[in-house]
């Protein structure tokens, strides 16, 4: 009986042996797949962790990674030029403005040109009949009927010379004659030409001395008019200038040569500067009037045109204000953006801008003195995060 309860046991030590050697590699195996489990998920939550200790608008770089983009740094100081804001008048240059009148009392018998055309300098935009034109195109055929006699005048004398019928004097006064005729032709040419009298010379030609639009056109066809009388008024719209009326207290803060900023009717601000001020004031209003040069043409301005202007008085500073340069404002997501330098990089921060003048612009809010501030290749920023957010998006 002993013996076989020590067989028994023996059988169940041996067996439980065997099931330990069989089981203990897959258990092992099982571990380190926890364990490597365990560390993975440690890992992304070490990354979840950092994302979100990032700020927004973050980029990262290091000093050698900022050295080698070219990205300068600027210091964020007070001090922005200072403008003054006053109502503006566009108007047509001297050079730019025309009246076309009448050359000659008689009737308009043709229109070639009505309000807002088009017309080109030398261009014909009407015809009067006039007996002006009866009269240039009758000298002009008398000069050259005169011009045809004393021409074979002269070719007589130089016959008869050549055979020693008629003295020298009398070839020299046939010359002489015939030169005076042939200048009187060139007059009347020059005059029928200037007066635009048409072949069959009833007509006179009204021309534009310049090229530009019509902008106002009291002609009537079939009407009388006399010489002198207003028939068109013709603007280029590529030169004109604005007028701005300077209060007494200003006036002697505006020179010529200082920048100014135009407001267009839909917000644009379109560059000028003032080209003269009127050294005296107006009697009436006490205000002198400064000239302003536009820095460019102006699609859809009119003479007449209310706007406002912003003078800058050289050399006058508004020291409680902040400017930066202007490549250093970038436009992220719709918001003007200016990239302040950190620890880690460049952290965007979102800025309320003002004016702009000579490459600086005025800084309302979100930025303080004393911080830098990445310049030029700042937009190398701005590139980087917007890769940044595509790759998230995806």
């Amino acid at each position: 009986m002993n013996r076989r309860k020590l067989a028994i046991i023996a059988g169940i030590a041996i067996l439980a042996a065997a099931l330990l050697i069989l089981l203990w590699p897959d258990s092992e195996a099982e571990t380190h797949a926890e364990g490597e489990e365990h560390a993975e998920g440690e890992a992304h939550a070490g990354e979840e962790g950092g994302e979100a200790e990032r700020p927004e608008g973050l980029v990262l770089l290091t000093e050698e990674q900022i050295r080698s983009a070219e990205i300068e740094l600027a210091t964020v100081q007070t001090g922005a030029a200072v403008e003054l804001v006053f109502p503006a008048t566009v108007a047509a240059s001297p050079t730019a403005s025309a009246r076309i009148d009448a050359r000659a009392s008689g009737v308009v018998r043709s229109v070639g040109k009505t309000l807002g055309d088009y017309v080109r300098q030398g261009e014909t935009v009407a015809r009067i009949e006039s007996a002006d034109a009866a009269a240039l195109a009758s000298q002009l055929s008398a000069a050259r009927a005169r011009v045809t006699e004393l021409s074979s005048a002269y070719e007589r004398e130089r016959r008869l010379f050549e055979e020693n019928v008629t003295a020298r004097q009398d070839l020299e006064a046939a010359r002489a004659n015939l030169d005076v005729a042939r200048s009187e032709l060139n007059r009347a040419q020059a005059a029928v030409a200037a007066a635009g009298v048409s072949g069959d010379g009833r007509s006179l030609a009204v021309t534009s001395p310049l090229a530009g639009r019509v902008t106002a056109a009291p002609i009537v066809l079939g009407s009388f008019v006399d010489a002198g009388e207003e028939l068109y008024r013709v603007v280029n719209p590529n030169a004109l200038q604005v007028e701005v009326a300077l209060p007494s207290e200003d006036a002697s803060r505006i020179q010529p040569g200082d920048e100014a900023a135009l407001i267009i009717g839909d917000g644009r601000e379109v560059g000028a500067r003032v080209r003269s001020v009127t050294p005296s004031l107006d009697p009436e209003s006490r205000s002198a009037t400064a000239v302003l040069s536009l820095s460019r043409p102006i699609p859809g301005l009119q003479p007449g045109a209310f706007l406002q202007a912003r003078i800058r008085p050289s050399g006058e500073v508004d020291q409680t204000r902040i400017a930066v340069p202007e490549d250093a404002v970038q436009v992220l997501e719709g918001r003007d953006v200016v990239f302040v330098r950190t620890e880690r990089g460049f952290q965007a921060r979102e800025v309320q801008t003002g004016s702009r003048s000579a490459g600086m612009v005025t800084i309302l809010s979100g930025l303080e003195p004393g911080w830098r501030i990445a310049s030029d290749n700042a937009f190398l920023l701005k590139a980087e995060l917007e890769k940044e957010g595509a790759t998230h998006g995806h």
